[in-house]
């Protein structure tokens, strides 16, 4: 279907027409590792191979492109399976990457020690310092500017724009990844990245029951480029796992607003709790990318980090005396968690450039009643 602009409706409706052949107003399941040729070499509608291709991911990928903006979308086991191919379709022994000096753990550990013993070497750098970006850029090696906007955990906001026009005068590839924020409210291909990174196992699934990954490119070359390897590599997501992100993908709007209407009220109660050193959520006006991220997103979105006054071992009380918010890695579903990111995703980290703070908590805040979340965090922090 195609012809409309409003996020909520393509969300619904984009690469999910209805089945052409019972009229199913959901996309089929399709389990089918095989598919009936129409003679030697003659494939219906494409498909031969389920790793190869599958129509119940192919719906997804064009609604991951629809809601981005691009040109096409590519879905994969997980998020870091995306990122994996996504390295080794642009990379090669020799090359190089600045990453983004406050970057996922799982991101750090694929690029400093899995990807490094290729050969590929890489520099953490502020994004949001100009001269320290270009500084940082190897001409003729640098492949990639690995950016993630807000960051995981210290809710960071970088320029994307900005970002943008550094990366291509080195002849480099933006790369956002865009989980934080989600399509609904942050569109990177729009301000000048090249490539969209997603771990559809947050947000865009939603209801923390299902892995995958996804990439969203605006140029058709890497496309296709990307899709030679997702299928050579084999990383590919499989068909339930693409039905349950097409399913949580239909409320991302309304599940968003909710959010960060949430989140908001939550970072406004922790700003003046006193057992708070720090609120870490970009829709506070003294937030140091506050101004950034009201230019290029349209909402301050439902993640939020703060520093505990008492240190780490505070920290880690506040972790544990938590009810409603659980214990428990990931982020984005319904429900709403709490996590210790030094010691938990972030652990990976420890010793490095991207190190986080003892005294760091991290809250996925999710969409209960507010109010039962505040009185939690008030016990938790007491």
């Amino acid at each position: 279907m195609t012809g409309f602009s409003g996020f909520d409706t393509r969300a619904i409706h984009a690469g999910q027409d209805p089945d052409p052949a019972t009229g199913a107003v959901v996309v089929p399941l399709h389990l089918a590792t095989t598919f009936k040729q129409d003679g030697v070499g003659g494939l219906r509608n494409g498909y031969e191979y389920a790793r190869s291709a599958n129509p119940t991911r192919d719906a997804l990928q064009q609604l991951l492109a629809s809601l981005e903006e691009g040109t096409a979308g590519l879905a994969f086991a997980s998020g870091l399976a995306a990122e994996d191919t996504l390295l080794r379709t642009v990379c090669e022994p020799g090359s190089h990457v600045v990453l983004g000096g406050d970057a996922y753990g799982g991101t750090f550990r694929l690029i400093s020690r899995v990807v490094s013993r290729w050969g590929v070497e890489h520099t953490p750098v502020d994004l949001n310092d100009p001269d320290a970006l270009r500084a940082a850029i190897r001409p003729g090696a640098t492949r990639v500017i690995w950016c993630e906007t807000p960051t995981n955990p210290l809710l960071n906001v970088a320029d994307i724009a900005l970002t943008a026009e550094v990366a291509h005068e080195a002849g480099a590839l933006l790369v956002v990844d865009n989980t934080f924020a989600s399509p609904y409210l942050q569109r990177p291909l729009t301000l000048g990245a090249d490539v969209v990174v997603h771990s559809t196992t947050k947000y865009l699934g939603g209801h923390s029951d299902v892995v995958g990954g996804a990439l969203v490119v605006r140029d058709a070359d890497l496309a296709e480029q990307l899709a030679y390897h997702q299928n050579a590599m084999g990383a590919v997501s499989g068909p339930l796992s693409d039905w349950l992100v097409l399913r949580g993908i239909k409320t991302l709007g309304v599940r968003m607003e909710r959010h960060q209407a949430n989140a908001a009220r939550i970072a406004e109660y922790l700003t003046g709790h006193p057992a708070v050193s720090r609120v870490l959520y970009p829709g506070l006006p003294d937030h140091p990318g506050h101004d950034i991220a009201v230019k290029q997103m349209s909402g301050s979105g439902g993640m939020l980090s703060f520093r505990v006054a008492g240190g780490e071992e505070a920290a880690l009380r506040v972790c544990e005396r938590a009810r409603l918010f659980t214990l428990a890695e990931s982020l984005g579903g319904v429900e709403s968690l709490i996590e210790h990111p030094h010691r938990m995703t972030h652990a990976s980290a420890a010793g490095s450039p991207l190190e986080v703070p003892g005294d760091l908590v991290r809250l996925s805040v999710g969409i209960e009643d507010v109010d039962d979340l505040l009185a939690d965090l008030e016990q938790a922090l007491a």
